[in-house]
């Protein structure tokens, strides 16, 4: 059991420290060896997030954070995270993963017809408009890492790509600290609620722990080229997901 969930979450954490929907490999995997669906996420988030602290240093020591605009975002994603978690069993989960179904489907589709969309960095500089809509964004997608989860860090990798016009490198590690951070939050609510299986959870962080820091080194040495097709990938395999789970 040990050893399937040290396979399973390297796997999740290689990906997801590159891309994002790392979640889509772990969270099944917990579940797979008969945690109940909500110790699942928290025990989730223990291993995320130490897999997504080990990916944010390594870009921090490459420079790939854009700090000037992160510092505004951080406490909006903190804030989003804790208010997700607190409201999930308020929420139609079904409608919920409808909405999500079409945004991951649609931005499959926009990565893949814009070609040049991310090879280089573009980054024209900070305004009063987008750091407002980045915290506004931020909020967001923390209050549905904290609240569902699916896909978080693939959208936070698409809107510093789309929005601010950073390459792949630097959006993905942008999207790492912001997605350390509703984690973070998120682990914080799920164990102050009990609902963290610490004794299985730490082996499970640190598979993590290695497999976050093997892909982020991966995606600093070879940038746009491999992180935009494990991005598509990544997208397209969250549509499939929650289609089966749909339907």
């Amino acid at each position: 059991m040990l050893l399937f969930l040290f396979a399973a979450g390297f796997i999740a954490a290689f990906v997801d420290s590159i891309a994002g929907g790392g979640g889509i490999i772990s969270i099944p995997a917990i579940m797979a060896i008969g945690m109940p669906p909500h110790v699942a996420l928290g025990t989730n988030k223990l291993g995320a997030f130490f897999g997504s602290f080990t990916s944010t240093i390594a870009y921090s020591k490459s420079k790939k954070i854009y700090f000037p605009l992160i510092k505004y975002l951080i406490p909006f994603t903190f804030i989003g995270a804790v208010l997700g978690v607190e409201t999930v069993l308020s929420i139609n989960e079904r409608a919920l993963e409808k909405v999500i179904l079409v945004l991951i489907m649609l931005i499959a589709v926009y990565t893949i017809r814009k070609k040049e969309l991310g090879v280089s960095n573009e980054f024209k500089g900070l305004t009063r408009e987008n750091i407002i809509l980045g915290c506004i964004l931020a909020f967001s997608i923390g209050f549905y890492d904290g609240m569902f989860g699916p896909g978080s860090g693939s959208f936070l990798l698409f809107i510093f790509i789309s929005i601010y016009k950073f390459d792949y490198s630097i959006s993905a590690g942008n999207g790492r600290i912001l997605n350390f951070t509703s984690v973070m939050a998120s682990l914080i609510t799920f164990a102050l609620n009990g609902s963290v299986d610490f004794a299985r959870g730490i082996p499970f962080a640190v598979s993590m722990i290695l497999g976050g820091y093997a892909g982020t080194r991966f995606a600093i040495k070879k940038g746009a080229k491999v992180i935009k097709p494990i991005f598509i990938a990544i997208a397209l395999a969250l549509a499939v997901k929650m289609i089966y789970s749909t339907f």
